[in-house]
């Protein structure tokens, strides 16, 4: 048995534990006055506390403490940024009007977040508006200080609850402008009240049709259909000017020093970008923010009691189904585009104001990185990852943004071609189906200045993409007159209504266009294989789109194609053309028949079929029967000429046997196959030229094979 300690040794014990209690108070202690000496010495607490603290009427002309305290707060804010308590203390005392007027442009001007900015100091600040003493310049520059900084507010519940409050102040002809863009960021479905909707018309009857209101009518248009009857354009102006105001390179500024990116920025943000990227843009940095929910206090009853899902919470497909209509859009739209997920949320759901809200904050990105930075777009760090983030979601919702759309418009007029070009290639051939009376000013004027003063490659690339353009707008139609029964007035699907015939302008003035382009691009580049590689695929496309998309219109290729790529030095042109051709053949025999057999004409032009017909004599009589440059043929030249170029038997050189394309292969098959020439078509077609085999079994009369001369050696 263990011997029990006696009294003595308790009492030692007992004095031990109090010294090591006695000890640790006194630390802590230590502690808390070595803080509070750091706090009672730190500048900018001092300076802080002076204006939490500073009297109703106190006088700044002269007052030095007042001077040295606010250097203090603009030194931090311009380096590191104020903490949510600093914007707190500055926003109240400069909104409270404790020391005048006169301050309060200067304190807001340095309103820098380092992180967040706390909704309470936002919401307090809205309530000094309606007291009616700030100066109008102090209430204008108060607003635009909330929407540059919207997205770094930690919540929005506050404010979208005193909706009201704010709206009272569109009536103010002065801050109607910057209330109508704050109520358009924070506009819901329950914002939305035939009141406010009447007031609107009022003002819209009052002031005139201004881009302002008619951007937060087409929102609320869109939100309830049912009260808002007047008729928004589908095409406008953004009605929000974007401001280029210094507060935006201060942040960028304060960023770059603390090394680091808010959660929640006025600068969208995207994950996957390379942080140590260098950048010189002064106001942007192109990148997609991470869906998140704002963090915040009472946002979580909010959306209890409303039954709604933030929508990132959504982690699956089947959880995106279970809640389509109880989402919870993302403060910053812009992070729409950086999931799969979100991507299907957008192409699901049947509320397009998800699309509208989308629109205005990519529309705003694009044109103040691209048009209105003053570097002049020379960096392109950020910007290819964002622009083929951009590209790719495009690509999953097969259809592009109307936004972007708009920033093409004005960026092609300014672009040098070698800047981003793969992706703004890209950009380009999602734009959708335009009426043909906007194509030549929004689109051929400047790709023509482009064309001719670019590159092979660059020509290669451009043709391309109005392949690619074609493309869409034939799927785009395959799609929606198969729904419409070739009535393709689609309001539905579109913001553009568009009836058939509408339709086939559009599309027959981008064929006429490439013709035109293609013509002038062989001649500059000396007829290279490569740009005739392209335009043949673009011309393999116009070949088919009767038969293979529905549209009833046919579209030849231009002389300036056609020959060149008859007598050309390469085979694959040769037999392209040959399949090329054939497609037509098949397309206008359809289209014939069809026209004989339904009530409804096609309107194929009788020129389409007299200019088809004669460029297939003369490629009949070109590469089989070997009565080339005469009259009958439909490209007579001169024997003057013929004689001149010292050429015997000019009018056989291009048949089957002597083309220059083929002769390779007629000199492989003289010297391994000792056979009659009678078989060389036979070998032609074992070498998988499938183009020029379709077009002799569906033109030449092979029969005749003996007879003919493009069989003498």
């Amino acid at each position: 048995m263990a011997a029990k300690p006696n009294s003595s040794e308790l009492d030692i014990s007992r004095s031990s534990d109090q010294s090591l209690s006695n000890r640790s108070i006194n630390r802590s202690v230590r502690v808390a006055e070595i803080e509070k000496r750091k706090k009672a010495t730190d500048p900018l607490l001092l300076a802080l506390n002076y204006f939490a603290e500073v009297k109703a009427g106190t006088p700044w002309i002269g007052n030095d403490d007042f001077e040295r305290n606010l250097s203090q707060v603009e030194t931090v804010a311009y380096s590191q940024g104020l903490s949510p308590d600093a914007i707190s203390v500055m926003l109240e005392f400069a909104m409270s009007l404790r020391m005048g007027t006169s301050p309060c442009g200067r304190v807001l001007k340095c309103l820098i977040p380092a992180s967040v900015v706390p909704q309470e100091a936002v919401v307090r600040a809205v309530g000094w508006l309606a007291i009616g003493k700030l100066p109008t310049g102090t209430e204008i520059l108060f607003i635009k200080w909330v929407l540059t900084f919207f997205d770094m507010i930690d919540s929005k519940d506050q404010l979208r609850a005193i909706y009201g409050f704010i709206f009272n102040f569109v009536t103010d002809e002065n801050l109607c402008p910057y209330i109508c863009h704050l109520l358009y960021l924070l506009t819901s479905k329950e914002s939305v009240r035939v009141f406010r909707v009447r007031k609107l018309l009022e003002l819209q009857s009052k002031l005139g049709k201004l881009p302002f209101l008619l951007q937060l009518l087409s929102l609320y248009k869109i939100f309830r259909p049912d009260l808002v009857i007047l008729s928004v354009p589908s095409r406008m102006k953004n009605g929000f000017r974007n401001y280029n105001s210094p507060w935006k390179s201060a942040l960028i500024t304060v960023q770059k020093k603390n090394g680091h990116q808010p959660a929640s920025s006025v600068i969208p943000a995207y994950n996957g970008t390379d942080k140590n990227s260098s950048r010189k843009r002064k106001y942007l940095h192109l990148t997609l923010p991470a869906v998140r929910s704002a963090p915040n206090n009472g946002s979580q009853s909010e959306t209890n009691s409303r039954k709604l899902v933030p929508l990132a919470q959504i982690q699956s497909f089947a959880q995106l189904l279970e809640n389509m209509h109880r989402i919870e859009l993302p403060a910053q739209m812009g992070s729409l585009l950086g999931s799969s997920l979100t991507l299907q949320y957008l192409d699901c759901v049947q509320d397009e104001s998800a699309l509208l809200l989308l629109n205005f904050w990519l529309g705003y990105a694009l044109q103040e990185e691209f048009l209105f930075s003053n570097d002049g777009g020379t960096s392109q760090g950020s910007d290819v990852q964002f622009l083929r983030r951009l590209l790719s979601a495009q690509h999953f919702l097969q259809e592009g943004f109307y936004s972007s759309q708009t920033f093409l418009f004005k960026f092609l007029n300014i672009w040098d071609g070698s800047l981003l070009c793969p992706e703004i290639l890209g950009l380009l051939s999602n734009i959708a189906v335009m009426p043909s009376s906007q194509m030549n000013s929004h689109l051929f004027e400047p790709l023509v200045r482009l064309f001719c003063t670019s590159s092979l490659f660059f020509k290669c690339g451009l043709i391309e993409c109005l392949n690619n353009m074609l493309l869409k707008w034939l799927t785009w139609h395959s799609v929606y007159a198969l729904e419409d029964n070739l009535d393709i007035s689609v309001s539905g699907h579109t913001s553009i209504n568009f009836t058939l015939s509408g339709f086939k302008d559009s599309v027959m003035e981008l064929v006429h266009f490439v013709g035109r382009l293609a013509t002038v691009g062989l001649q500059l580049e000396g007829g290279r294989t490569l740009l005739l590689h392209f335009i043949l695929d673009f011309y393999e496309t116009v070949s088919d789109m009767f038969l293979k998309y529905g549209l009833p219109l046919i579209v030849l290729p231009p002389p300036g194609v056609f020959y060149p790529a008859l007598f050309a030095a390469d085979a694959v042109s040769v037999d392209r053309l040959a399949y090329v051709m054939s497609r037509y053949k098949i397309n206008l025999t359809s289209a014939k028949s069809r026209e004989k057999v339904t009530e409804q004409p096609f309107h194929i032009s009788r020129q389409t079929y007299r200019d088809f017909n004669q460029y297939l004599v003369f490629m009949v009589n070109c590469l089989w029967n070997s009565t080339v440059f005469q009259a009958a043929a439909g490209l007579e030249v001169s024997e003057e000429v013929l004689l001149k170029s010292g050429v015997p038997q000019c009018s056989g050189r291009f048949n089957l046997n002597c083309h220059p394309a083929l002769l390779g292969y007629a000199v492989d098959f003289h010297l391994k196959q000792p056979a009659p020439w009678t078989w060389f078509l036979e070998y032609l077609f074992t070498q998988d030229f499938d183009g020029l085999k379709l077009f002799v079994q569906n033109n030449v009369n092979r029969q005749q094979a003996a007879h003919g001369s493009h069989h003498e050696g």
